[in-house]
């Protein structure tokens, strides 16, 4: 698959502080980037080297195998965390401005800001003032914004902020249509519920740096240590002892054990039957992107 954006070792200083040092990342067509990290990790001062609100000190960005220039940020559509709408400004009249500073035609700008509005419930609001419109209602309004050109390359800084979680499942949805109807997607965020549902690789970056990055389950099982949930009858073989992380007696024949251990599954299972006791119960679990996530943080910070 063909990268779509390619940043190769990006320098991007304020000062004396480094907010993006040395990047390297690339990012292939049709694909939804994660891109997660703490407060002040360097994930805005990224997106903004892509859509050039700031340029590199040092090294170079790559769209469809070009080098970066203006001309491409009207293949881009921008979320930021900080909404830039017109207060005083009327809905639709706003969403056919923006659209046609993206190169649509009058008549192209009509006709897809009067889609989306339908799209996302608001249609009635068209010729409201902005300012007059529900913090909810107002981010719908943004999403459509960056979206109404159909970009090659969306780009959601907290797409859900503002949402409630009725409304943030509507967002969800449309990101997840784009995606299917070719668009590439970098989506910045701190919810990882909905990390592992909607992104189809992450990339964990902090003081600057890219410290974690794969594809979500691929993550998970090689940086995770993963556990076994074990209901037993009889004694635990004496080699699982160490590996205990929780033990509890829910039932009268049986125990139920967390074990967190390296063995293969199969071998476990193996050793478990052959102490001549009886499993009832056995599942394995991956940690959670969120688990993964706090776990590196801490680590890095520590």
């Amino acid at each position: 698959m063909i990268d779509i954006l390619r940043i190769d070792s990006v320098t991007k200083t304020f000062g004396s502080y480094t907010a993006i040092d040395n990047i390297t990342l690339n990012l292939k067509k049709n694909s939804i980037l994660g891109l997660l990290g703490p407060n002040g990790a360097g994930k805005t001062t990224l997106l903004r080297l892509i859509t050039q609100i700031v340029l590199p000190d040092s090294g170079n960005i790559f769209f469809n195998g070009e080098t970066l220039i203006e001309n491409h940020r009207v293949k881009m559509g921008y979320l930021p965390e900080e909404r830039g709408l017109y207060r005083k400004m009327k809905v639709q009249e706003q969403l056919i401005y923006f659209a046609q500073l993206r190169g649509l035609s009058s008549k192209e700008a009509l006709a897809e800001s009067s889609m989306w509005l339908q799209r996302l419930e608001i249609g009635s609001l068209k010729d409201a003032v902005l300012e007059t419109l529900s913090k909810g209602q107002q981010q719908k309004v943004q999403f459509i914004s960056a979206v109404i050109h159909k970009p090659e390359v969306l780009i959601l800084d907290e797409p859900f902020s503002g949402f409630d979680p009725a409304n943030a499942e509507v967002i969800k949805k449309e990101i997840k249509a784009l995606h299917q109807a070719g668009a590439t997607i970098i989506y910045s965020t701190h919810r990882m519920d909905t990390v592992e549902d909607v992104c189809t690789e992450l990339v964990l970056v902090n003081h600057g740096k890219v410290v974690l990055q794969g594809i979500p389950n691929e993550i998970r099982k090689k940086f995770g240590k993963g556990y076994v949930k074990l209901v037993f009858s009889g004694t635990l073989p004496q080699e699982l002892e160490s590996s205990i992380v929780d033990r509890k007696e829910e039932r009268a024949d049986a125990s139920t054990y967390l074990l967190a251990t390296a063995m293969n599954s199969n071998v476990l299972l193996s050793l478990l039957l052959s102490s001549g006791g009886v499993v009832h119960h056995f599942e394995e679990h991956l940690p959670s992107m969120q688990e993964l996530f706090l776990e590196h943080v801490n680590k890095i910070q520590q």
